[in-house]
C-alpha cells in the first residue's frame, strides 16, 4: 500500500508541472510590447514571443530571419510596403531566449508615429498586445526561470535605491531559490525514508535510521523558524523602512521633513494643528529605502479633525519601524511630555530650533542620545541623516542567507514550520509522512515548482524498490 500511496502522491504533485505543460501548450497565440520607457525616446525595443514571432519579423523586415542572437540591420514596412523605420532586428530562436519561446526584438527609433505604426503592422499580422507581466509568466511557464527570479525581475524594474538593487540581483540570480531548494532537497529525503518504511513495514527499518531522519528534520524546522525571525529584513528593504516625525505642534516636524527630502513636501506654519493628516515621503537614504510620514502635533485636540489626526500620529508611531522624536528647543527647559513618552530603544530624539534654544540643549532623553538640529538653518541635518543611516542600516543589512523577500514566502514557509514541527515517526507512520509532504508542497509553491519525480528517484536508488 505504501508503494501506491506514494506513487498516488507523486501524480497528484505532479498535476502542478502538467498544469504548467498544458498552459504552455496553450499559448499559440504571439504576443508583442513595448519592451522599453514609453514616450519618446532615442531606442525603443519591441519584443515578440510565441510560435508566431519569426514570421513576423519576416513579414516586417522582407528578409530571411538573421543568425540567432545577432544584431542586424533592418527596413520595417507595413501592410503596403512603405517604410516604417531603420533600425536592428534580433532573433532568439526557441528555447534559448527570455520566454523560453521564439522571440524577436526590434531596436527602432523611439518616436509616437514609429510605436503606433509598429503596432498596427503587428496587429495585422495576428500578434496581441501582451498583458502585465506575461512575458515573465512565460517563462516561468516553460522552465526558464522561478517564481522567485520572476519576482526579482519585478523587484529590480521598481528598485530605486542600491540595496533595493542588489537584493533584486541577488534573488534573481537564484539566491533565494537555491535556498528554498535546498530545504526541499532535505524534506524531499526525509520523505523517502518514511515512504521506505511504510513499504517494508513487515521487514522493519533500523531505529537509528529514523532517529537521524528526525534531527534532520529538526534542524530544519529550526532554520526555517530563523528565517522567519529575521524582522522582516527582505520585505522592508523591498517597500521600505518606515520613519515617523512625532512632536508636540510647532515643534518643527514639517520642516525637517522638508530638509530631509530636500524640497516643499510639506506646508509649513506657525499656525499650531496645520498637519492634520499623516503626509509620506518615499527618500533614498544613503543606499537604503525609507518612507518617512510627517504626522499631527502631539497635544490635547482642539476639535475632531485633530483629534483624528493625532489618533493617526500615534498609530503611526506603534506601527512604525524608527521613530524621530522632535522636541521644541526653543521651549527648553520645558520637555515635551507626550512625545517623550514615545522614546524607546526604536527611536531617534532630535532637538529642533537648537539655534534659539534656550536652556541649552539636553545630552539625552530617555537614555537616548539627542542630536541638536535647526531645520531652519540646515545646522546639524548631516549628523542626524548619518545616524538614521546608521539605525536603518542596522535593521536592513544582512550578509548572510537571502532573506524571504515577500509575504507569500513568509506564508508558504511558516505552513512548512508548523508541518516540520508536527512531525513525529514515533506515532502514526502515515500522518507523520503526511506532514512531510505539506512540507514539501509549502515550500515548492515558493519556487512555483512542486515535483516529487526526484522522490521516487530516491526511493529507487537507496532502497532498490521495484528491483
Amino acid at each position: 500500500m505504501g508503494r501506491e500511496r506514494l506513487f498516488a502522491y507523486a501524480q497528484d504533485d505532479k498535476r502542478g508541472d502538467h498544469r504548467g505543460k498544458v498552459l504552455a501548450a496553450g499559448m499559440t497565440d504571439t504576443i508583442f510590447a513595448l519592451a522599453s520607457g514609453a514616450g519618446r525616446a532615442g531606442v525603443a525595443v519591441y519584443r515578440l514571443s510565441g510560435p508566431g514571432a519569426g514570421p513576423a519579423l519576416a513579414a516586417l523586415t522582407g528578409r530571411d530571419l538573421p543568425a540567432p542572437r545577432t544584431a542586424v540591420r533592418a527596413r520595417l514596412r507595413d501592410g503596403g510596403g512603405d517604410v516604417i523605420d531603420d533600425g536592428l532586428a534580433l532573433w532568439f530562436p526557441a528555447p534559448r531566449s527570455f520566454t523560453g519561446e521564439d522571440v524577436a526584438e526590434l531596436h527602432l527609433h523611439g518616436g509616437r508615429a514609429v510605436g503606433r505604426a509598429v503596432a498596427e503592422r503587428l496587429l495585422g499580422l495576428g500578434l496581441r498586445p501582451a498583458e502585465a507581466g506575461e512575458f515573465s509568466r512565460r517563462a516561468v511557464v516553460n522552465g526558464k526561470m522561478d517564481l522567485t527570479r520572476a519576482e526579482a525581475v519585478a523587484d529590480l524594474v521598481e528598485a530605486e535605491t542600491a540595496a533595493q538593487r542588489r537584493q533584486a540581483l541577488r534573488q534573481m540570480d537564484g539566491g533565494l531559490e537555491s535556498r528554498i531548494e535546498g530545504w526541499r532537497q532535505i524534506v524531499v529525503g526525509a520523505l523517502a525514508y518514511v515512504e521506505a518504511a511504510i513499504d517494508f513495514a513487515d521487514e522493519g527499518m533500523p531505529g537509528d535510521l529514523m532517529a537521524g531522519v528526525s534531527a534532520r528534520v529538526s534542524a530544519l524546522a529550526a532554520e526555517i523558524e530563523a528565517a522567519l525571525a529575521d524582522n522582516r529584513r527582505g520585505e522592508r528593504l523591498r517597500d521600505g523602512l518606515h520613519i515617523a516625525i512625532l512632536g508636540a505642534p510647532n515643534a518643527g516636524k514639517s520642516s525637517l521633513l522638508n530638509r530631509l527630502a530636500g524640497r516643499e513636501a510639506a506646508i509649513v506654519s506657525g499656525i499650531a494643528g496645520t498637519t492634520r493628516d499623516v503626509i509620506e515621503v518615499h527618500l533614498d537614504l544613503g543606499g537604503w529605502p525609507v518612507v518617512v510620514a510627517d504626522t499631527a502635533g502631539l497635544r490635547d485636540a482642539a476639535g475632531e479633525i485633530e483629534a483624528e489626526g493625532i489618533r493617526r500620529a500615534l498609530a503611526r508611531a506603534q506601527a512604525a519601524d524608527l521613530k524621530l522624536a522632535v522636541f521644541d528647543g526653543a521651549a527648553r527647559p520645558v520637555i515635551d511630555g507626550a512625545t517623550r513618552a514615545l522614546v524607546d530603544g526604536d527611536a531617534v530624539v532630535v532637538v529642533n530650533k537648537a539655534d534659539i534654544a534656550g536652556g541649552g540643549v539636553p545630552a539625552t532623553v530617555e537614555g537616548r542620545p539627542a542630536l541638536a538640529v535647526s531645520a531652519r538653518t540646515g545646522a546639524g541635518i548631516d549628523a542626524l541623516v548619518a545616524a538614521l543611516e546608521h539605525e536603518v542600516a542596522s535593521r536592513l543589512e544582512g550578509g548572510g542567507a537571502p532573506p524571504l523577500t515577500r509575504e507569500r514566502h513568509r506564508a508558504a514557509a511558516m505552513e512548512c514550520r508548523t508541518a516540520l514541527r508536527r512531525f513525529d515517526p514515533a506515532g502514526e507512520i502515515e500522518l507523520a509522512a503526511e506532514d512531510l509532504r505539506m512540507a514539501g508542497r509549502a515550500l515548492g509553491r515558493i519556487t512555483g515548482r512542486i515535483d516529487v519525480e526526484e522522490l521516487l528517484d530516491v526511493v529507487f536508488r537507496d532502497f532498490c524498490i521495484g528491483k
